[in-house]
C-alpha cells in the first residue's frame, strides 16, 4: 500500500476537458516487457514504461531473482536478459503489492524453474482467486501451495512440466498468459482455448521476441523449449487510463481532448465500441504499429449519450473500463444494461457492488445484478464515495464531478498510483477541478 492510506480526492462540480495529453504507459505491456525481457538473450530496451506500483512490483521481483535492470528513468528501462534458465532463487519472498497480473503471470513463469519461491501481496490481492491459475498449472505437474485458493502462493520449482490442452472456463488474459508462460517450460505443445477473445499482448510480445506462437481461431498454442531474443519495446499509452478522459470529455459539454499514442489493440477497444454505441464523438488519427501493437491518437468531443444494452461480446474487450463506463451510463439518456460481467466482482474490489454503492450515494438509479448492473441516467448529486482502495473506481468518480451538482469526495485513493501516477496533476491540467487531501 502507499504511505498515504487515508488519501482522498475532492472534486468540485463542473468544468470540461480540453488539450492534448499522453497518459501513462500500458500496464499489461509494461509487466510483460519486464518478464520476457528478463528471460531473453541479450539486452531489451523499453520506452514508455509505466512507473506505477504494479509494474514496479514485477520489476522488483525480477531484480530479486538476479536480473540486472537499469531504470526506470522517465519511462526508460534497460533489461539485461539472463536467458530462459538464468533466473536465481530470491533470498526473500516476492512481494507484489496489489498486482493481480504479477502474481498470476509469474505463477506460470515460475512453475517451471528449478527453485522454490513464495509470492505475497497486499490485503486486497490476498483476497483474490488464484485457483483459476493454480488448477491448470497443477495439471501440467506444477507444485503450488495456496491459502484456500488465495495468496500467498508458494511455488516449488519443477523441471519437467507437461504440456496440456486447456479450455479456459472464463475469458481471462491473465490465465491464458500464465499458461503460455508455463508452456515455454513444458515438454510438448501447450494449447489454450478461449471462450471469447481476450487481450493478446503476451502472444504479440512473444512473437516479437522470436518465440513462435500458433493462433488457430480461439486456440493459442506454444511449444516448450524455445528461446527469446532481446528487442526494443515502445509501450503505448494505456487505453484503460485514457478511458477516464474519454468518458469525461463525452459527458462534459464543451470538451475536446486528444489522447496521444494510445494502444488500440483490437482485444482492448471495447470501451471505444461501447461509447460509440452510446453516441460518443470519438475519432482516431495517426494510426500506426509500434512493437507489434497498434496505436493511434484519440480525439473525443462532447456529445449527448444514450443508454444501451451493452453487447456481451464486448464485455471481455472492456473488462477494466466498466467503472468509467458506468459513469457514462449515469449521464446518458435512458437505461444502460450490462450483463455477462461476473468477472467484475473479483477485481481489485467487487466493482459491480462498489460502483453501485457509489452511484446510489450520488443519487443515481443503479441496480446491481449477479452478472452486471442496470443504470438509469439522470442527475448526479454531490456526496461521498468509498473507492475501497480500487484505483479505477477512484478515477471514475473523479470524472463524474464534471456533471455533478456539487462536490464529490472520494476516499481511499492512494492505490491510483498502481496504474496512473500523476493522475491528479494531469486531470487538473486539462480542466478537472480536483484536489488531493490527506485526512
Amino acid at each position: 500500500m502507499s504511505s498515504q492510506i487515508n488519501q482522498q480526492y475532492r472534486v468540485t462540480a463542473g468544468g470540461s476537458l480540453s488539450g492534448s495529453i499522453r497518459v501513462p504507459g500500458d500496464k499489461s505491456i509494461s509487466h510483460r516487457s519486464i518478464m520476457l525481457g528478463a528471460l531473453a538473450e541479450g539486452t531489451t530496451e523499453v520506452t514508455g514504461f509505466l512507473e506505477g506500483e504494479d509494474a514496479l512490483a514485477t520489476l522488483a521481483a525480477f531484480r530479486a531473482m538476479g536480473v540486472d535492470i537499469e531504470g526506470p528513468d522517465k519511462g526508460k528501462v534497460t533489461i539485461h536478459g539472463v536467458g530462459m534458465h538464468g533466473l536465481k532463487a530470491p533470498e526473500h519472498d516476492l512481494y507484489v503489492g496489489n498486482s493481480g497480473t504479477s502474481i498470476r503471470l509469474l505463477s506460470g513463469l515460475l512453475a517451471g524453474q528449478s527453485f522454490d519461491v513464495t509470492m505475497t501481496g497486499d490485503q486486497s490481492l490476498s483476497g483474490r482467486p488464484m485457483r483459476r491459475v493454480t488448477d491448470p498449472l497443477a495439471l501440467m505437474g506444477a507444485n503450488i501451495e495456496s491459502h484456500d485458493g488465495k495468496p500467498p502462493l508458494t511455488i516449488h520449482g519443477v523441471t519437467d512440466l507437461k504440456a496440456i490442452d486447456y479450455p479456459l472456463p472464463m475469458a481471462s488474459a491473465q490465465v491464458k498468459s500464465c499458461l503460455l508462460l508455463a508452456g515455454m517450460y513444458a515438454q510438448g505443445k501447450t494449447s489454450v482455448t478461449e471462450p471469447a477473445p481476450t487481450r493478446d499482448h503476451t502472444e504479440r510480445m512473444l512473437t516479437g521476441m522470436g518465440y513462435p506462437v500458433e493462433v488457430n481461431g480461439n486456440q493459442i498454442s506454444i511449444v516448450g523449449g524455445g528461446t527469446l531474443k532481446a528487442t526494443q519495446i515502445d509501450v503505448p499509452a494505456d487505453i484503460s487510463s485514457a478511458t477516464f478522459f474519454m468518458v469525461g470529455a463525452s459527458i462534459a459539454p464543451g470538451s475536446d481532448i486528444t489522447l496521444l499514442h494510445v494502444g488500440i489493440n483490437p482485444t482492448r477497444i471495447g470501451v471505444i465500441n461501447i461509447l460509440r454505441l452510446m453516441g460518443a464523438d470519438i475519432s482516431l488519427a495517426n494510426e500506426r504499429i509500434t512493437g507489434g501493437e497498434p496505436v493511434a491518437d484519440i480525439r473525443v468531443r462532447y456529445a449527448p449519450l444514450k443508454g444501451i444494452n451493452i453487447p456481451e461480446e464486448q464485455v471481455p474487450l472492456a473488462i477494466d473500463e466498466f467503472p468509467a463506463l458506468f459513469i457514462a451510463a449515469a449521464c446518458a439518456e435512458g437505461e444502460t444494461l450490462l450483463t455477462g460481467a461476473e468477472e467484475l466482482r473479483v477485481k481489485e474490489s467487487d466493482r459491480i457492488q462498489v460502483m453501485a454503492d457509489g452511484l446510489q450515494a450520488l443519487g443515481v438509479d443503479a441496480k446491481p445484478t449477479a452478472d452486471g448492473i442496470r443504470i438509469t441516467g439522470g442527475k448526479i448529486g454531490a456526496g461521498e464515495v468509498h473507492s475501497h482502495s480500487d484505483h479505477r473506481i477512484a478515477m471514475s468518480f473523479a470524472m463524474a464531478a464534471l456533471r455533478a451538482e456539487g462536490t464529490i469526495v472520494i476516499h481511499d485513493t492512494a492505490n491510483v498510483a498502481t496504474s496512473f501516477p500523476g493522475f491528479v496533476e494531469l486531470a487538473a491540467s486539462c480542466g478537472l477541478h480536483i484536489e488531493l487531501h490527506h485526512d
